[in-house]
């Protein structure tokens, strides 16, 4: 009899609540700033948290590296913004080399207006395959001005 012990597929990091991948085993997470309150970690559980906010203002990058090539079937974006009236812009993209190439998910831009107008929440159906990158880049507030990036939460399955 021939017989190898094998390591577990890229599925056994697949949370049980709705099919989402679970981002905190499943990749390394790079990121321009955080406010030591609200840590990028917070972004990534499966109940509503605080979320990611940037330490710094200005435009920010959350990128996320898998350990194996992922595929990648949903996409939900969840932003909140409690206090400034504001126009956001983001870009999603994805790379299947390691981050040496990208192609675009998708851009855009929205106005925040609390209290009424505070959250948005963006879902995306994809076919990608072999993902090894996902990242996101936020502009808080194309005016300039001195708003902070902030994301409740980010989700992929």
């Amino acid at each position: 009899m021939r017989k190898r012990i094998i390591t577990p597929t890229p599925e056994a990091v697949r949370a049980r609540a709705e099919g989402w991948l679970d981002i905190q085993r499943a990749a390394t997470v790079e990121l321009t700033s955080e406010d030591e309150k609200y840590p990028i970690e917070s972004a990534f559980v499966f109940k509503e948290g605080r979320g990611w906010r940037a330490a710094e203002p200005g435009a920010q990058t959350i990128r996320l590296i898998f350990d194996e090539p992922q595929t990648v079937k949903r996409i939900q974006l969840i932003f909140e913004e409690d206090e400034t009236s504001r126009s956001q812009e983001f870009l999603l993209r994805w790379s299947p080399d390691g981050g040496s190439s990208f192609e675009e998910i998708v851009r855009q831009q929205w106005i925040f207006s609390p209290p009424n107008g505070k959250r948005e929440t963006e879902e995306y159906r994809v076919d990608l395959r072999n993902v090894t990158v996902v990242e996101l880049s936020i502009v808080p507030d194309i005016s300039g001005g001195s708003s902070r990036a902030s994301l409740k939460s980010m989700r992929l399955s």
